[in-house]
């Protein structure tokens, strides 16, 4: 793309979950302090990387900002006197080092706007609280019943969403959640099509999925309305957290979280994978399912989000899931996203990393089945399970569920072609960047096999028994040649002895011929 070529209208090409790294290459000393030379990579390509230069003191101000947290991170601490010897330069850059590795490999310290603007000034430059509340005060000025109460800061995690506490002056009592959001990379609904989808999803009434009373979008953007929950997500009921807070504060180190009874999570879990369903029956992607995008309404689980999947956003588990090449479809992400809510219910907390074979101690096996034909490392090399296996399962077949008639969703034969096709793209786009990432880990893998000490050993012997046969090779033809030397050297000795004694032959004759005969 040229520098005066704008991209396409409504497309966001920068994919924020894709992982950041940061190596600290050098260090410089000028007057007065010292700056630290930081590598920053996106993804995995090297091609997509830059420098920024950074402080002390920068650091200390990123550290204060993740307080916030309640993690305590391994910041090196300050030093007044003797901060520009060359040892304790280096002995603090490697601590600035185990300071940003810490947070970059954490899943919800790394995709905070402070560590992005932190990391890449120049993509996270743009003020988008104050861009959503333009938005928002255009949309205000075309619809005056609504009114805003407050703004609810850092709610949620994403960077380029931002929500509002609302209410509607014709009922004044009640209160609603405006959300504001980029749209995303993976759009690729026509404008069209996704008004219609919109539309589609209003005017939706079922019990597994939050009603969304309104929505609006634009080129670039999209605005939604729905019910405001006091009592919070799954998550906040998992974390004993407030629904308003912030998110680093809620669930970076929750220091209350519990995993639910067996009873909430067969009924939470069945009415869920009901949900997935009724969206997979209807042609209709989900792709972000986690504790907190479900709502718990008087017992009944409730999916949020679920035009994210149109609006092109990307899921919050996309790097647990880009990894493993077996989960490359949109109902297969939709399982494997169970899977991590299954077990943030059960255990109180997400799992650290997935592929999984070791549990913790667990009250319940018939979850810890369940977990295993999602999270083990022979199901992610095999392939998820589907919602309605799931729903078979021992787990959940004998939940009974209140809503007796069958829910489906109706989508208009066009609208889901359109789905289908966008669908399709949005899972290309998923391979194929899995694709580039295995191809990325072997080509790791066969560098590190290539530097380790096992193979250098395994190398010198080779080259050892290499050079021992190339000599006794060499030795050997010069035993050949010598052979061969000395054999000639003996053939043409007898060849003149021949000729010398027929030579002798032939005087004799010869003088015996001209002797008188008596």
């Amino acid at each position: 793309m040229s520098l005066r070529e704008k991209p396409a209208p409504g497309r966001l090409l920068l994919d924020d979950t894709v992982p950041l790294t940061a190596v600290i290459e050098a260090s410089q000393n000028l007057q007065s302090h010292t700056e630290y030379i930081v590598r920053v990579q996106r993804g995995v390509s090297s091609d997509n990387s830059w420098q920024v230069i950074r402080r002390y003191s920068d650091f200390d101000v990123l550290n204060s900002s993740l307080m916030v947290c309640g993690i305590s991170l391994p910041l090196p601490p300050k030093k007044l006197i003797g901060n520009m010897d060359r040892e304790f330069i280096a002995e603090r850059q490697r601590g600035l080092q185990a300071f940003l590795d810490s947070i970059t490999q954490h899943p919800l310290l790394c995709s905070s706007l402070t560590v992005k603007k932190f990391l890449d000034p120049n993509n996270y430059c743009a003020n988008y609280t104050e861009i959503a509340l333009q938005q928002v005060s255009m949309f205000f000025r075309s619809d005056i019943k609504w009114e805003v109460l407050e703004p609810l800061r850092d709610i949620g995690w994403r960077i380029r969403k931002k929500y509002f506490l609302i209410k509607n002056k014709e009922q004044p009592k009640e209160r609603y959640l405006l959300s504001w959001v980029d749209l995303g990379p993976d759009k690729f609904l026509s404008d069209k099509d996704l008004q219609s989808a919109m539309k589609l999803l209003t005017s939706l009434s079922v019990p597994y999925l939050c009603p969304l009373l309104f929505s609006s979008t634009s080129e670039s953007s999209a605005l939604l309305i729905r019910p405001f929950s006091e009592r919070g997500s799954l998550r906040d009921h998992i974390c004993k957290a407030k629904p308003r807070e912030s998110y680093l504060r809620k669930y970076c180190n929750p220091k209350k979280s519990q995993g639910l009874e067996l009873s909430q999570i067969k009924l939470y879990g069945r009415q869920i994978l009901e949900g997935l369903k009724l969206l997979h029956d209807g042609g209709v992607f989900h792709g972000h399912l986690h504790t907190s995008n479900v709502i718990v309404d008087e017992g009944v689980c409730r999916l949020m989000d679920v035009e994210n999947g149109m609006l092109g956003v990307p899921s919050a588990l996309r790097p647990s899931f880009t990894p493993l090449r077996k989960i490359n479809t949109t109902e297969g992400v939709d399982v494997f996203c169970f899977g991590h809510l299954l077990y943030e219910m059960t255990y109180g907390r997400p799992p650290d990393s997935v592929p999984l074979d070791q549990y913790p101690a667990a009250p319940y096996t018939a979850v810890v089945s369940v977990l295993q034909s999602i999270l083990s490392t022979e199901a992610c090399k095999s392939g998820m399970p589907t919602v309605l296996e799931l729903i078979r399962t021992p787990l959940f077949s004998d939940v009974q569920l209140h809503q007796s008639e069958k829910l489906q969703i109706k989508v208009s034969s066009r609208l889901k072609e359109a789905l289908k096709t966008a669908k399709e793209s949005l899972e290309k786009r998923l391979q194929e960047e899995q694709r580039v990432l295995h191809q990325h880990r072997r080509l790791t893998r066969a560098q590190s096999h290539h530097g380790s000490e096992e193979e250098k050993k395994r190398r010198k012997i080779l080259a050892r028994k290499k050079s021992r046969q190339s000599a006794y090779e060499n030795e050997e033809d010069v035993s050949v040649r010598n052979n061969n030397n000395s054999g000639g050297g003996r053939a043409a000795l007898l060849s003149s002895i021949q000729t010398f004694s027929k030579g002798k032959l032939k005087k004799s004759e010869s003088a015996d011929r001209s002797k008188p005969v008596t």
